[in-house]
């Protein structure tokens, strides 16, 4: 942090995320040390908002005491599924008895807890998905991400089905969760503000809502990204080398300048997928009227089959659209 203190120099930091692996085994003092450091080496707002990703089995009912006890003041808790069998197929490391007992201590004690859940579960019913949608309502969870649940090569997951011994992905079961999800989310006051987010007013993440509206972003650690409006970079993924480049003064990261082109299709791609939509005003002023002429012509047929919505002088996704967004978005890059 110290050695990129520079790179932010006029700007105000408004929110703070541990995440990109198992951030809460690292203790209350050690996640205090690395917030005062941000508040040594930035300018902090008065009340950031700072997330803490974590797993069910890493929070201990004490664990999360102790926390509340810091400057965290949102948990993200992977919680997947409430079923054992949806669990063990996806070699999740907790059980459903943690995932809601963690979740009964968090509530004593966070008013901000997003959780995750994963539809399009081979063989899952549509009654199944909707208990579990019920349990974190009835937890009272201002926030969830959900996605569709994919296969990763060479994980355990990939090895079962291709084994035969785990049914295959069915994309028209993942659609009727997904519908179902939106309509249920609906009722009990959730705002669809990303196509995998959904969150009460005043709780949508302001965190990734910045990353959504291409505001720009310091990723500190090995792997992490970073976003400086015009270039992207990312820190090698080796640990022991991210270790002594750091000893040596020295940032271990690649960059990538990113092209006209490449913002363009960022700000399409991100703003397809959130409620704020494609301004057409922002395409004209910022890359020009080929773009915005572009633009529309790739997107009527998706308007003819009201899959898009011009309101305002902003493309948006439809609620019909809304499953397709990325491959729609994709669609109208420009190459």
């Amino acid at each position: 942090m110290h050695l990129r203190k520079t790179e932010l120099i006029d700007q105000t930091i408004d929110t703070i995320y541990f995440g990109g692996g198992t951030p809460s085994l690292l203790s209350t003092q050690e996640l205090q040390l690395l917030i005062g450091t941000v508040n040594d080496n930035y300018k902090l707002s008065d009340n950031p908002e700072i997330t803490l990703e974590a797993n069910p089995d890493d929070l201990s009912n004490a664990h999360i005491q102790e926390l509340s006890n810091s400057r965290i003041n949102r948990l993200s808790i992977g919680i997947q599924s409430f079923f054992e069998d949806d669990l063990k197929a996806m070699n999740r490391a907790h059980n459903a008895e943690e995932a809601k007992n963690c979740l009964k201590e968090a509530r004593k004690y966070f008013d901000n807890i997003t959780i995750d859940l994963i539809y399009g579960i081979p063989e899952m019913s549509l009654e199944k998905w909707h208990e579990n949608l019920q349990l974190a309502f009835n937890f009272g969870i201002n926030h969830i991400s959900s996605y569709a649940l994919t296969v990763e090569p060479k994980t355990a997951l990939d090895t079962f089905i291709k084994k035969g011994t785990y049914p295959p992905i069915d994309e028209k079961l993942a659609l009727q969760h997904f519908n179902h999800l939106v309509a249920e989310t609906e009722k009990q006051g959730f705002v669809h503000y990303e196509i995998s987010n959904f969150g009460k007013p005043n709780y949508f993440s302001k965190h990734n809502t910045s990353y959504w509206k291409g505001k720009l972003y310091l990723g500190i650690g090995p792997s992490a990204h970073s976003f400086d409006g015009l270039k992207r970079s990312w820190n090698i993924a080796n640990n022991s080398k991210y270790i002594n480049s750091i000893q040596e003064g020295e940032l271990p990261c690649e960059v990538e300048i990113l092209s006209k082109n490449d913002q363009f299709n960022e700000y399409v791609m991100t703003g397809l997928r959130t409620i704020w939509g494609v301004s057409l005003e922002k395409v004209n002023a910022e890359f020009g009227n080929n773009y915005k002429a572009h633009l529309l012509a790739s997107a009527e047929k998706y308007i003819n089959q009201e899959f898009l919505v011009i309101s305002n002088q902003t493309l948006i996704t439809t609620m019909k659209g809304k499953f397709l967004a990325d491959g729609i978005a994709s669609d109208l890059f420009m190459i």
